[in-house]
Formats: structure tokens, sequence, C-alpha cells
């Protein structure tokens, strides 16, 4: 049996991915919403539901990109030319973020108001240009004989800056929903109130976004709206339309559980959509996975170290999410 070892390697890729951006988005969706509660000790409670598995979490990101920079190094260079300021912009937000999000736990009273708005901002920033590298994919680059061709400021126009303003929201979403699932009183109270508008908010971004594409972009609307392509690709947003309506209904009769899940289901159709837009473009809008590809002996390599630790990951992730499963209280700490 014959396998293609590009598309195991762009869906090795676009699983890790995915398990980034759920496992990480709500762990940055914590950091924006922090700005909206003033309580330092509901502080303490957001930061403590994430305490014991943010790190995990940014394992998938480094994956990703290790996988990558292996399967299909003409894409990665081209993205890492392309991209460079939001994405050096991203890591220094991250690295920020996570020294802000361990020195919060040891500072000093009047050292925690600094760190807790690096984390804050951190998060933010973080997010948006995660949100512009999204938007700036889908803009496509201006490849020349397998170099980018482009200038460095490219992807600063509105649909990459507006991207990154959705994906705020969407973390924001995901945050709110794992505090009403981790929390409980008042906090998970003023989560269930913020959710409401969160998601209103996302409901627009995404009707924004669905308009947009196929009127800027001739191939993405020939994709979804040329027969058959319609009937077999209508479900997705219908079904984001229903997980929507759930997560409403969840919210108002102040389901746990529910809120999580269906935000994770509108980010999971969402990346769907985003999927079928460049499918099988690597680097939009001509040059395929198979174009990009390295050779397949390289490719073989990588894929047996990929096919033990990605198990092992999974593993230890399940685990920790298991053991420090259940409500987050005032005054536990994980640290």
């Amino acid at each position: 049996m014959h396998f293609d070892l590009s598309v195991i390697w762009f869906a090795i890729i676009v699983f890790a991915t995915l398990m980034y951006i759920i496992m990480d988005g709500f762990d940055l969706g914590i950091g924006i919403l922090m700005p909206l509660i003033q309580d330092e000790r509901q502080k303490d409670v957001m930061v403590n539901s994430v305490a014991p598995v943010w790190d995990g979490n940014e394992t998938w990101i480094v994956l990703g990109g290790a996988s990558l920079l292996g399967a299909f190094p003409l894409a990665y260079s081209v993205i890492i030319e392309a991209l460079t300021i939001p994405l050096t912009l991203m890591l220094i937000a991250l690295i920020f973020r996570g020294v802000a999000f361990e020195f919060r736990f040891k500072a000093l009273e009047n050292h925690l108001k600094f760190w807790d708005r690096s984390f804050m901002i951190g998060s933010i920033l973080t997010t948006f240009f995660q949100g512009v590298v999204v938007g700036a994919l889908i803009e496509g680059f201006d490849v020349k004989n397998r170099v980018f061709a482009g200038g460095q400021l490219d992807w600063l126009t509105p649909f990459p800056i507006f991207c990154g303003f959705g994906l705020v929201a969407t973390y924001a979403l995901l945050g709110s929903t794992w505090l009403i699932m981790k929390t409980e009183g008042e906090l998970q109270n003023t989560m269930y109130r913020f959710t409401h508008y969160i998601l209103l908010v996302m409901i627009s971004i995404l009707i924004i976004v669905s308009i947009w594409t196929p009127l800027a972009y001739p191939s993405i609307a020939e994709r979804w709206f040329s027969l058959p392509n319609l009937y077999y690709l209508v479900p997705v947003p219908v079904l984001t339309g229903i997980v929507c309506f759930k997560l409403a209904s969840s919210i108002r009769t102040r389901k746990e559980r529910s809120p999580f899940i269906m935000a994770l289901l509108i980010v999971l159709f969402g990346f769907a959509g985003l999927g079928i837009s460049i499918w099988p473009n690597i680097i939009p809008p001509s040059i395929s996975i198979w174009d990009a590809a390295a050779p397949a002996s390289s490719q073989s390599f990588m894929l047996i170290g990929t096919a033990i630790i990605v198990p092992i990951i999974l593993a230890y992730t399940s685990w920790s999410y298991y053991v420090f499963s259940g409500k987050v209280k005032q005054g536990q700490a994980y640290h």
C-alpha cells in the first residue's frame, strides 16, 4: 500500500496546530480576560486553573513548527521570511508572558500588579499576532523561484489585522467557558455574563470573515460556491451556526461543561473552514504541499520519531488534565 507522506505530514501539522489552538487558546484567553477582573483573589483562581497544565499546552506549537521545518522546508523558509516581524513579536510576547506567569506567584505585593499587567499584555499580543499570521497566510505570499519576493510589511493589511482581533475574541471565548467549567461562585457568574457578550462578538466576526474572504479572494469563492463543492461544504457553516446556538442555550441554562465543549467545536469548524479554503496549498496561493515537500527519505525518517513522541505527548497531557480535573477554589495554589 502506498502512503502519501506529504499528506500524512500535512495532517500531523494540522493536528499539532489544532491541539495548540485548543489547549493554549483557553490559557491565553485567561490572560485576555484578566483586565476585566478587579478582585485579586479571583485573578489568582483564574491563573491557578491553568497553572498545572499551561507548560505542556505549548508543546504542540513546538511540534508543529519542527514538523513544518522538516517536512516542508520551502514553506518554513517562505513563512519565516514573509512574517519575520509578527512572528518575532509573537515570540517575545509569549516569552514575556511565560516569565510573568511564573513571577506573579512569587512576587512581592508591590510588584504583583506589574506582573499581572505583563501577563495580560503578553497574552493579548501573543494572540493578536497569531491571528495576524493566520490572516496573512490566507492572503498568500509572493514567491518567485522558490524564494519569498515580497516585502517585510506585506502582512500589514486590513484582513490580517482583523484576523488578529478575531483570534483575541476566539481565545477569550475559550477562556471564559473554561473558567465556567473550572470555577464557582461570583467568578463563575461573571464568566457566564462575559461569555454571552463574547459569543455575540464571535458570531459577528465569523459572519464578517465569511463574507470578506470570498469577496476578496476569488479562489476561495470558487472553492466554496462552485458545484458540486457547495453541496459537500455547506454543512460546515450550518453546523457552526447550530453550535453557536447551543452555546448560547447552554449559557442561559447555566450548564458548566457544555459551553466549553461548544466553544471547542466552534474553533474546530473554523479551523476546518480555513483548511478547506487553502487546501492543497501550504503556501497560498499556488504552492502545494507536494511542491514544498522535503525528500521522501527525510519525511520517512522523521515519521518514525514522530510516531513515538506523539502518543507520549498525548499520554502525559491526558494524565495531567485528569489529575488536575475538578473545580479550583480560592486559596488553592499549584505553585
